[in-house]
């Protein structure tokens, strides 16, 4: 997992920048990480962002220690998966990989809220469609066996009329968002107030 080198040590001169303590953590793949305005709009969170770019579910795993080092957030929002199944990953193995992610997260911060935000639709890889529902389907079963594990559903709101992925929520790339697309997000994410510490200060 060399190739994720200079991504993970950008994430460790964000950790040092920061002028306040993160009581949440954003954390997955490019699709967190381009969120341009994301620290503004959940301020009042004290958000951090460890998204890095062309991460899977399988490398937040296994840089999980690493880049957490020195945190103690109260909260975490996770969103990957989506560059395993493009990688060829089977569904079965997103999940074993969140699964593992979780119990990281469990045993390091206990029973904090942590948040999946399910893995989109895009234009570029509609042909994933049923390895995108199958994986949606099961990480959403997890939950019934966290009460602190929640699923963020992301993905029926991004559809169109013609039940594919809305390319006016999308990049020209036809994977990444738009900043209409991170509206969508935000309203969604935003509502979910369980996936929220309770705010202190």
């Amino acid at each position: 997992m060399f190739w994720y080198q200079e991504e993970l040590d950008r994430l460790e001169k964000v950790k040092k920048e920061i002028t306040y303590t993160p009581d949440i953590v954003f954390y997955g793949s490019s699709s967190f990480n381009l969120w341009g305005d994301l620290l503004n709009l959940f301020q009042e969170y004290n958000p951090i962002n460890l998204a890095f770019g062309g991460s899977t579910l399988a490398a937040c795993s296994w840089f999980f220690k690493k880049n957490f080092k020195g945190l103690n957030p109260k909260a975490v929002i996770i969103y990957a998966g989506d560059n395993d199944l493009g990688d060829g990953r089977h569904p079965e193995e997103v999940v074993l990989f969140c699964r593992t992610l979780l119990m990281q997260i469990r045993e390091a911060y206990g029973a904090i809220p942590v948040t999946f935000v399910s893995v989109k639709p895009s234009p570029s890889r509609w042909y994933l469609e049923g390895s995108i529902r199958y994986t949606n389907t099961n990480i959403k079963e997890l939950v019934k066996e966290d009460e602190n594990f929640h699923f963020v559903d992301i993905y029926q709101a991004t559809l169109g009329e013609n039940g594919k992925p809305n390319s006016a929520y999308f990049a020209e790339d036809g994977l990444h968002l738009n900043s209409q697309g991170y509206k969508v997000w935000y309203d969604i994410i935003s509502s979910n107030k369980a996936s929220f510490p309770v705010l202190t200060h």
